[in-house]
């Protein structure tokens, strides 16, 4: 009977998260059928299974993280091997063969494996939790399906074990663990809802969702106390801090921005721009028939004016490497957009923008920022970055100091674009009129990147935004 062991996805990872589980203890599935998400320090992926069969035994649950090579779901042989033809057994190097261009979906079902189920559920050699009674229960569950065999005498004869004299404090409802789904312990979370007020109704006395949204819809029963209701009481302990740990794309984000920041000497510069001609030319960019089906925003026009400035200022698509004591300057330009994700921080980059049409460009970044959002980019588009741009507009802020990603020299923070009073000359007298205006700050490696050359590049941006009819001079 195959277990499937946690695959090496590459990009040098070790360990990964199980997100969810696509498959329940079973299901017959089909070789390269999706069983479950995992999220590595780079994204969330697929893992198609290399094994036809029924699912036997789910042996890691969600939320934990294992090692490369840990089992982690147990396959049953299919009918064509339960009738005596030998099972395919995949070669290592087909067992390794990972779509990785698959999207990867996040969240779980009902249909999730539940930690705790009936052993006669969830094959016969699967280790977890067992409640009280359960080890009767599946040698009774045995004897049902071979009838010459008995439950064990043993279990009839163990000797009652007395209670301590001493009279023991019952532990309270908050200290005793209940049993339920990770998507219902979430639910519950979301809800205000106090799982241990609640009689585990699902297998195993496991709590379900259906109880979770009763209990919500419930004025007090199962429900947070409301601030009247926690006046007249003592608060409870252990309640007003919630931990969560660090993993996955957040660990691996947190991690590269300390290297960056403690070996990387940053340098920031600020301007201020008058952005009312790029907001112009946005406007009739959304109408013309170019660009009518794609997304057309303020930050197709920088994108755009940054791979054009690069080209007087290559030092900013360049690198220092330390080991090497060189300087590498890159010929191609992938740039890179932050994007938040409810997992964390990540930097997905269009692969050559610099060889691209302002068409091209807005689809790559418009499909670019859709798939990040999902959470399911994937680590090859997170490599191999040599500029990038985060847009702290879309928050309403209005600039910030930005750290650079490891492997480039420089990152350029978008600002918001809002109207306020500016100086404008017309007919050769100065007046302030309201305008679009914007802020643009940009950190460099002051290592090799001086002073006249961030300077430069911020500056010739700036130029474009102002006046897009300038980037016909670059």
């Amino acid at each position: 009977m195959p277990e499937y062991k946690l695959p090496d996805v590459g990009e040098g990872l070790t360990e990964a998260e199980v997100v969810a589980w696509r498959v329940k203890v079973g299901d017959v599935i089909e070789v390269n059928e999706i069983v479950c998400d995992i999220e590595t320090a780079k994204s969330i992926v697929e893992l198609p299974s290399p094994y036809a069969g029924e699912v036997t035994a789910l042996l890691v649950p969600e939320g934990e993280t294992v090692a490369v090579g840990t089992p982690i779901i147990r396959i049953g042989a299919d009918e064509g091997a339960a009738a005596g033809a030998s099972p395919a057994t995949p070669t290592p190097e087909a067992e390794m063969d990972i779509d990785l261009s698959n999207p990867a979906a996040s969240g779980g079902g009902e249909g999730e494996s539940l930690v705790g189920r009936n052993k006669a559920d969830r094959g016969p050699t699967r280790r977890a939790r067992r409640a009280p009674g359960a080890e009767a229960a599946n040698k009774q569950a045995q004897a049902a399906f071979d009838p010459g065999t008995s439950p064990a005498p043993e279990l009839e004869e163990l000797p009652e074990v007395s209670p301590p004299p001493a009279q023991t404090t019952p532990a309270a409802p908050s200290d005793v663990r209940v049993l339920a789904k990770p998507p219902v312990r979430k639910l519950a979370k979301d809800l205000g809802v106090d799982l241990s007020s609640l009689a585990g109704e699902g297998p195993q006395g496991s709590v379900t969702r259906e109880q979770v949204q009763a209990a919500a819809a419930s004025p007090v029963a199962g429900r947070a106390a409301s601030a009247g209701e926690r006046a007249s009481r003592p608060l409870a302990t252990g309640e007003r801090e919630t931990r969560e740990p660090i993993k996955g794309v957040r660990k691996m984000m947190g991690q590269a921005m300390v290297d960056s920041a403690f070996t990387a000497p940053h340098v920031t510069e600020w301007v201020t721009v008058d952005a009312t001609r790029t907001m112009e030319l946005v406007e009739r960019l959304k109408s013309h028939r170019e660009f009518r089906d794609v997304r057309v925003s303020p930050l197709l026009v920088l994108a755009k004016a940054c791979l054009l400035a690069i080209r007087r200022t290559p030092e900013i698509n360049s690198f220092w490497d330390e080991a090497a004591q060189e300087v590498v300057y890159k010929h191609y330009v992938n740039l890179g957009i932050a994007a938040a994700t409810p997992r964390g921080l990540v930097v997905p980059n269009v692969k050559d923008a610099d060889a691209m049409t302002l068409r091209e460009l807005a689809e790559a970044l418009g499909g670019l920022t859709a798939t990040a959002r999902e959470g399911k980019t994937q680590p090859a588009d997170m490599s191999g970055g040599s500029f990038t741009i985060t847009n702290v507009g879309v928050f309403g802020v209005d600039a910030g100091t930005p750290i650079i990603n490891p492997g480039e020299s420089a990152i350029l923070c978008f600002g918001s674009i809002t109207r306020k009073p500016w100086v404008v000359v017309e007919d050769g007298e100065e007046k302030i009129v309201p305008r679009h205006v914007t802020t643009l700050a940009l950190s460099f490696d002051h290592r090799h990147v001086d002073g006249e050359k961030g300077s430069r590049f911020l500056a010739d941006v700036a130029a474009i935004l102002e006046d897009p009819a300038s980037a016909l001079l670059f």
